[in-house]
């Protein structure tokens, strides 16, 4: 799903431990998990704000609980609100639905105060799993071809949280794709290129308040 992808591509296969800032990357996968919503119809996006389209729940059980918060709490309706209340446990939550899925192991490290469980990859077919994540994405961009809505909403993502560079490693290698890339963003439905600029703009402010 669209969440696994982009946190493959989020976490170093060898060590578990985030590309980006951390907060990035809650928000990246908080988008993800809206983003999943709305590819099933299940939810909108208008002028800044999340609109339920339909009520019935979704078969993914993350899905599901995702979509029973929104409804519960209908009357609060800001993306960008959402996205930062997402975000702060989308990780785990993600990892964990990973993890049943056999694709991630989780691994328990203490520090001196506290504990941190990572969801990494602990074999070499998960490992090789993981590292297909954004070599099947940039091959994808190099050649040209169509893209799913899904995976232009994941080229998105990706490229509104700064992970670019770790999809596409060679800029001669990649010149194509990089070229390619601003016109799978364009070619969204409105809803979801408005989800790519808000989780953007939400990235932008987080990152600029954690310099001050």
């Amino acid at each position: 799903m669209l969440a696994d992808q982009y946190f493959l591509i989020a976490h170093e296969d060898r060590t578990g431990r985030s590309r980006l800032h951390p907060r990035a990357t809650g928000l990246g996968l908080a988008g993800a998990l809206i983003g999943e919503l709305i590819l099933e119809g299940r939810i909108g996006i208008a002028d800044g704000d999340l609109i339920i389209l339909d009520r019935h729940p979704p078969t993914d059980a993350l899905a599901h609980d995702i979509l029973d918060l929104l409804i519960a709490q209908s009357r609060h309706r800001d993306v960008r609100t959402w996205l930062a209340f997402l975000s702060q446990d989308s990780a785990a939550r993600v990892g964990e639905r990973l993890m049943r899925l056999g694709a991630v192991e989780p691994v328990v490290r203490r520090r001196m105060l506290s504990t941190q469980t990572l969801y990494m990859p602990n074999s070499a077919e998960q490992r090789n799993a993981a590292a297909w994540a954004p070599a099947r994405l940039a091959n994808l961009l190099v050649r040209g071809v169509e893209m799913s809505v899904s995976d232009r909403l994941l080229v998105g993502l990706i490229a509104a949280t700064g992970l670019t560079r770790h999809v596409l490693y060679d800029f001669e290698m990649h010149r194509h794709a990089f070229q390619t890339l601003p016109n799978a963003v364009e070619s969204l439905p409105s809803d979801l290129r408005e989800l790519v600029e808000i989780t953007e703009a939400s990235v932008g402010s987080v990152l600029t308040v954690g310099r001050r």
